[in-house]
């Protein structure tokens, strides 16, 4: 089973975010900062990793996307934020 990947991303000025789920991180951030993403993230962007969480499955994952994209903007800050306080690039770290 693939394990599968939740994370957000942002553009240059923390404006927009932008939640997904992958279960290949480093392809699909890749993408994102290339701005071949998706229509979303090509508009608005959003070439910056803020955010990622790793589970065992693709499914898990899903219902973590879910979960998260139903939330307001203040709560999907407070996640990030516990983990990257500084809304810094993650690309390197991962």
């Amino acid at each position: 089973m693939k394990k599968g990947y939740v994370y957000v991303m942002s553009n240059k000025t923390r404006t927009v975010l932008y939640i997904g789920v992958t279960s290949n991180l480093k392809d699909r951030i890749a993408q994102h900062r290339q701005g071949k993403g998706s229509e979303f993230t090509t508009k608005y962007r959003c070439r910056y990793l803020m955010y990622v969480e790793e589970y065992e499955t693709i499914v898990e994952a899903i219902e973590r996307e879910k979960q998260i994209k139903n939330w307001n903007r203040a709560w999907k800050l407070e996640l990030i934020q516990k983990i990257n306080p500084d809304l810094h690039d993650l690309w390197n770290d991962i």
